[in-house]
């Protein structure tokens, strides 16, 4: 099986066993009917109106191989939306990214917070 949430799905991926298991896990927690209205409410919801009003400083993160989210729908949108917003794009990410790619992620989260 094939994990396109962490990209595992990709030539000459380093796919991690316990990674795809945990995955596994986690959705085997969760009840039908959550997961089905987690995902209409997020897919469903426009949330413009909530991003043209927040604020502060947002750091938008988002990978360029995320085949669940396609950061063009996402994180090209949203940062438009924001008044005080930083964005930043990995080349070949997946939308697991901050699993696969932790150490880069919690770089740049922390250059973030510090500035």
């Amino acid at each position: 099986m094939t994990f396109p949430f962490y990209g595992y799905n990709r030539e000459g991926a380093d796919v991690k066993e316990g990674v795809q298991r945990n995955w596994w896990r986690q959705g085997m927690m969760g009840g039908i009917v959550a997961h089905y209205d987690g995902i209409k409410a997020f897919s469903e919801t426009d949330f413009t109106d909530d991003l043209k009003n927040v604020d502060i400083p947002v750091l938008v993160l988002h990978g360029e191989d995320d085949q669940i989210v396609p950061y063009q729908n996402a994180a090209l949108k949203s940062i438009k939306l924001l008044k005080n917003g930083t964005i930043k794009t990995y080349p070949g990410f997946p939308h697991g990214m901050p699993t696969t790619e932790a150490a880069t992620i919690n770089k740049d989260l922390l250059e973030f917070i510090e500035a």
